[in-house]
């Protein structure tokens, strides 16, 4: 009997559902042989995906494994501790209604300028992109919504590339012309370039340490991506100007910016998905498509009435 009922156990169904999925079910296993205090939300995140989502996550899953090579328990620690980070960010917000951190300086002395602290922040966030659904999401409808919807031969610039996971996506596309990544750090780009070696993509894009701002003139391109960059701005509607520039008549931009989203380092508040729309509209772009996806294990509805994250994906034509 007692046989039985391991065997009936959520840990146990949810480890049958993963086995089709060999390295979800590796980084998730082992996870849990780390952490095993996030059972409860596995079971309701993976319990609950599509056939659909579980293939997304396990692509993703072995994305991470490339990238996190022998330091593969090291990245899965470091989703523990951006948990406990999210975790008192979240309490600051309840009480105050309001992200902790009021300008860019502020993110400088707590959180960019010491090292460790970031290494482990931005190792915990790339694990997230396969265990928070809204970040899942967000990268399937980026691939197939924004990359799917652009013309042949289309030249596309990501600001900020980062874990290079977007970027991959785009240079993989048989689809894609010239590949761009600007970031204002050389030490940024190459983090980007090492993790797209990683991926297997050494060629086919180019990484040039650039600010926004100083733009060339004559900096033109098709799709722009600017993913999960506008929360961190103190002045966020220069950017969006500057972006407008680079945008080509009848391009078309792709933001991903995620509301109510209490975070060590995140700035500028957006409390609403019509907000982030309206936002965006004001300096030169039509929204045409939009998705938005709600914290892990809540409807959308749930996100909206008690006011959790919600990762909001636009993809807007300039006009």
């Amino acid at each position: 009997m007692q046989n039985k009922l391991a065997a009936d156990s959520p840990t146990s169904r949810l480890d049958q559902q993963l086995a089709r999925y060999p390295n979800l079910q590796k980084m998730v296993t082992r996870q849990l042989e780390l952490t095993p205090q996030h059972e409860p939300f596995f079971i309701r995140r993976f319990g609950q995906a599509t056939a659909d989502d579980l293939a997304s996550c396990d692509s993703l899953a072995h994305e991470i494994a490339l990238l996190s090579g022998s330091k593969y328990d090291e990245f899965l620690l470091s989703y523990d501790f951006i948990c406990k980070i999210q975790r008192d960010e979240e309490i600051y917000f309840r009480r105050n209604k309001s992200y902790r951190l009021k300008n860019f300086q502020e993110a400088i002395d707590t959180v960019y300028s010491n090292r460790p602290y970031m290494q482990q922040y931005m190792r915990g966030l790339l694990v997230t992109q396969v265990y928070w659904s809204n970040h899942t999401a967000s990268i399937g409808f980026y691939a197939k919504d924004f990359l799917g919807g652009n013309p042949a031969g289309y030249e596309l610039l990501e600001i900020g590339p980062g874990h290079g996971l977007l970027l991959a996506r785009a240079i993989s596309d048989q689809r894609a012309g010239r590949v761009t990544g600007w970031d204002l750090s050389q030490a940024s780009l190459s983090e980007t370039r090492e993790a797209l070696a990683a991926l297997g993509l050494k060629d086919g894009f180019a990484l040039e340490e650039r600010n926004l701002f100083d733009a060339p003139k004559d900096a033109s391109f098709d799709a722009v991506v600017f993913s999960e960059v506008l929360e961190h701005l103190e002045e966020p509607e220069r950017a969006l100007k500057a972006i407008r520039k680079v945008v080509r008549p009848d391009g078309r931009l792709f933001v991903n910016v995620p509301i109510n989203s209490p975070a060590p380092d995140h700035i500028f508040l957006l409390k609403s998905p019509e907000e982030a729309v309206a936002f965006v509209e004001q300096f030169g772009f039509k929204v045409e498509r939009t998705g938005f996806f709600p914290a892990t294990n809540y409807t959308l509805e749930q996100s909206r009435k008690h006011a959790l994250t919600i990762s909001v994906c636009l993809i807007a034509r300039a006009v």
